[in-house]
């Protein structure tokens, strides 16, 4: 596995036209930041990033004015006492998506939040206190708790509200193949854990935090993150 300024060299050769800043990107949002976030907003995201799931992102964000007024908000406690009912009277307002597996995911998903927010103080100061080195943990946690937030959504997730997180796109897994980490798309527990630990490495020598890792290593083979 190459050291941190051995991909930066990497990534320079293939893109000359780009700057290490370039391909960085921005940095996560401060911890304190993610604690000043009301519960409502980071439920929202949560919400609209599983909408945005095999949907234009534009075409779902079109339509979230009329999700905020169809979901109190998302006032997490509100949301969790809907009724059947009332989620199936949705399949009739043409202002919103009508998936009904992502509507009753809605209202699970509401439950998890006002639950750890009572747990944790906020929902925000739980993610902001989650350690970088066992973010695939918190993945975990999102895809076994939740709904709908396995595969790349509960990491996609953390990146929309500004939670430090590496993604496994096509390019970062192409290039975690290529430094040796990994021998093919990593699912299960152990090959996870071997993702995070070379994250970890890497993060050790640079300081970087884990979202610009994770775009430096797409720009070392490909394109983004």
């Amino acid at each position: 596995m190459k050291g941190f300024s051995e991909l930066c060299i990497q990534a320079q050769n293939l893109h000359p036209e780009m700057s290490l800043e370039a391909m960085f990107g921005p940095g996560p949002r401060s911890e304190q930041a993610l604690i000043d976030t009301p519960d409502d907003r980071l439920f929202s995201d949560m919400t609209r990033r599983i909408f945005r799931a095999g949907l234009k992102h534009s075409l779902v964000d079109s339509k979230w004015p009329a999700f905020e007024t169809a979901f109190f908000g998302f006032d997490p406690y509100k949301v969790s006492l809907l009724s059947d009912e009332q989620i199936e009277k949705m399949m009739q307002n043409e202002t919103l998506i009508r998936h009904l597996g992502k509507l009753k995911a809605t209202r699970a998903n509401a439950l998890l939040v006002s639950e750890i927010s009572e747990q944790k103080g906020g929902f925000g100061r739980f993610l902001a206190d989650w350690p970088v080195t066992d973010i695939v943990a918190l993945w975990t946690l999102l895809k076994k708790e939740g709904t709908q937030l396995g595969g790349n959504s509960g990491a996609s997730f953390l990146r929309m509200v500004g939670k430090d997180t590496f993604m496994l796109t096509d390019d970062v897994v192409t290039a975690l193949k290529a430094q040796g980490v990994i021998d093919k798309k990593p699912t299960a527990q152990r090959d996870l854990k071997l993702v995070q630990e070379a994250f970890n490495s890497w993060h050790a020598e640079s300081g970087k935090p884990m979202c610009q890792i994770s775009r430096l290593l797409a720009h070392s083979i490909g394109r983004h993150d």
